[in-house]
């Protein structure tokens, strides 16, 4: 009787070792299919953000345009032409400009951030350094250069300054502003 009995206590855990794997399994499969949902939830909100995000620099760069050219002619460079979102591909690279104004020999190149950073200043630094491989038409232009935001921080606007940009900040009910005082001198992008 006693070895009746052994038999069946292992008989009953092995039992209980099968309904413990499944249940193992079970929470298994649960768990995969909780993981593919967050990695399904957490997609759309960087879709959704990414679309907030675009949405938002395009309302900045909408805020920008208007005063643009009228910022620039008081500063006495007399641009007069304005091309939002100039665009070059060359060897399969490409560049967007946010904001380009010219006249006959000068032009002002602008990337308009709604919050501004240090990087994106160095971000754009890079891209002048190669704006001329992808616009050679404006190579006996005075090439200027700035950038915009609604909220500048990391003292970007500052570190902008020294590189030779132009700063342009809008301000309470959608005003823009050049930041720059009246002495400064902006970098040439083209020497």
């Amino acid at each position: 009787m006693a070895e009746q009995t052994w038999q069946e206590a292992v008989a009953e855990i092995w039992d209980l070792f099968k309904e413990t794997d499944a249940k193992f399994k079970e929470t298994d499969a649960k768990f995969k299919d909780t993981d593919a949902k967050f990695k399904e939830t957490d997609q759309k909100i960087n879709q959704l953000s990414g679309l907030f995000t675009s949405q938002w620099g395009k309302l900045i760069e909408a805020l920008v345009q208007p005063n643009a050219l009228n910022l620039f002619r008081q500063r006495g460079i007399q641009v007069n032409h304005m091309f939002p979102r100039a665009k070059s591909q060359l060897n399969g690279r490409s560049m967007e400009v946010d904001l380009l104004l010219e006249n006959s020999d000068e032009i002002v190149v602008l990337e308009v951030k709604s919050t501004l950073r240090v990087s994106d200043v160095n971000d754009f630094l890079a891209d002048m350094a190669e704006f001329l491989e992808f616009f050679p038409r404006y190579k006996t232009y005075r090439v200027y250069a700035g950038v915009a935001g609604l909220d500048i921080v990391e003292d970007a606007d500052r570190y902008a300054y020294r590189q030779g940009l132009f700063v342009l900040k809008v301000v309470g009910d959608g005003i823009v502003q050049i930041q720059n005082d009246t002495n400064f001198q902006p970098k040439d992008f083209a020497q």
